[in-house]
C-alpha cells in the first residue's frame, strides 16, 4: 500500500491532503462555539475557545465574557493557535516535498518531527481548557464538551498519526521508488 500510494503520481498527494483535512478541522475547532454546551434545550451555557456565554431559562439574550481575561484562557488559546500555525507550515512543507522529486525523502522526517511538536501544543491547549474552565467558571445546568472540542481532539489525533507516518516513510524509500528487487514467497511441491 505504501509503495502504491507514493509511487503513483496521482496518489502521492494523499499525505498533504490529510494534512489539509487536519487544517480544516483545526479551523472548525478555532471558530466553533461548541466547545462547551449545556445538555438540554434551550441552551443555558455555551462556550468557545475565546468566550463563555450564559443565559437564563426564559432569557433570549446571551451574556458573554471573554476567556482572554483569564491567564489560562490566553494560555489555552495561544498553545492551540501556535500548534495550528505550525500545522499550516507542515502542510506547505509537505506540498513542497511531494512536488519536487529530489526533495521528497530529504525532509519528510523533519515534517514528521514538526507534527509531533504541533500535537504537543494542541494537546496542551485541549487539556488546559477543560481543567481550568470547570474549576474557575461557574457552570449552570448540565454541561458537556461538544462538537468543536471534538474537532480539536480529532485534529490532535491526526497530527500524531501523520507524524508517525511521515517519520517512518523514509525507511521504505527504496521500496517505494522501486530500487529493490521484489521477493516472492512460494512453496515447492
Amino acid at each position: 500500500m505504501v509503495a502504491c500510494s507514493l509511487a503513483c503520481w496521482r496518489c502521492r498527494w494523499l499525505l498533504p491532503l490529510l494534512l489539509g483535512l487536519a487544517i480544516i478541522m483545526g479551523i472548525i475547532a478555532l471558530a466553533g462555539r461548541g466547545w462547551l454546551e449545556s445538555e438540554s434545550e434551550p441552551y443555558v451555557h455555551q462556550a468557545s475557545l475565546w468566550e463563555s456565554c450564559t443565559r437564563g431559562e426564559q432569557d433570549l439574550n446571551w451574556n458573554c465574557e471573554s476567556l482572554m481575561d483569564y491567564g489560562w484562557g490566553r494560555a489555552a488559546a495561544a498553545t492551540y493557535l501556535v500548534g495550528f500555525v505550525i500545522l499550516v507550515i507542515c502542510f506547505a512543507l509537505a506540498v513542497i516535498a511531494f512536488s519536487i522529486e529530489i526533495l521528497r525523502f530529504n525532509f519528510v522526517r523533519g515534517i514528521g518531527g514538526l507534527l509531533f511538536v504541533v500535537a504537543v501544543f494542541s494537546v496542551m491547549g485541549l487539556v488546559i481548557y477543560p481543567v481550568k474552565f470547570s474549576s474557575e467558571i461557574e457552570m449552570t445546568g448540565i454541561n458537556m464538551f461538544s462538537w468543536a472540542y471534538g474537532f480539536g481532539w480529532t485534529t490532535a489525533i491526526m497530527e500524531i498519526c501523520l507524524g508517525f507516518f511521515f517519520c517512518c516513510l523514509p525507511n521504505y524509500e527504496d521500496q517505494i521508488l522501486g530500487n529493490v528487487k521484489p521477493t516472492y514467497f512460494y512453496s515447492s511441491p
